[in-house]
């Protein structure tokens, strides 16, 4: 399992904050229709459920929006990924379809309310991730954004920089098909759901879908 640190000025404003780890072997594939059913149900229930402001209400939404502030950043223009796709639900856009990992990823997101942080652990470079604060003219390249501004941001970093965000994950530590490894990091600045059903669920999911072994589970709390 790899180190966590998180910074201070983090835990400062969150001190409820918990992080749940998972890792595992994997098979990533085009996503299966019984997930992609899971993720059509899920995305029903947050349609019916929320209205399209309301959901910035929702406990870890609005913690993680919170944060954002309190760190000099707009959380209405660099929207926190897990408001993201409950907006789209409520807008009727629907979610895309794209692989296995990235979409388990996002049915847990959009049922726990929680940024995750879904990372190829492979590309990983080191043994520790560091949740610190987005430095200005920090590069990084956000999935599908190009250069993504992070300052006042919080950004997960390994020894060569930037690797992910709760607005948007980096593109070199990106799920592929190719992806064998995974690092995923269910960040709960504010509780929700429960972060050990989040946890267990998520391993659950890669079990079923990604045919994965070796899965290893950890929830940090003491910063």
């Amino acid at each position: 399992m790899i180190e966590l640190n998180v910074d201070k000025r983090i835990t400062d404003v969150c001190p409820e904050m918990k992080i749940g780890l998972v890792c595992a072997t994997v098979r990533n594939c085009e996503t299966p229709d019984d997930l992609w059913l899971e993720i059509e149900q899920a995305a029903r229930e947050i349609a019916e459920q929320y209205e399209l402001l309301a959901v910035n209400n929702r406990p870890a939404i609005a913690a993680t929006r919170k944060l954002y502030k309190a760190l000099g950043k707009d959380p209405g223009r660099y929207r926190v990924a897990s408001e993201q796709l409950c907006r789209r639900v409520i807008r009727g856009l629907g979610l895309y379809r794209l692989t296995t990992l990235i979409d388990a990823v996002n049915l847990v997101s959009i049922k726990s309310g929680y940024p995750i942080s879904g990372l190829d652990a492979d590309k990983i470079v080191g043994n520790n991730l560091t949740m610190g604060v987005g430095q200005p003219g920090e590069e990084y390249h956000g999935i599908g954004r190009g250069l993504l501004n992070i300052e006042g941001m919080p950004v997960y970093r390994d020894a060569s920089g930037g690797v992910a965000t709760p607005t948007s994950d980096e593109e070199r530590t990106k799920f592929t098909l190719e992806t064998n490894h995974v690092q995923i990091c269910i960040n709960a600045f504010a509780p929700e759901m429960p972060i050990e059903q989040a946890v267990s669920w998520m391993a659950a999911l890669l079990v079923r879908y990604a045919h994965a072994t070796d899965v290893e589970t950890q929830i940090k709390s003491d910063f």
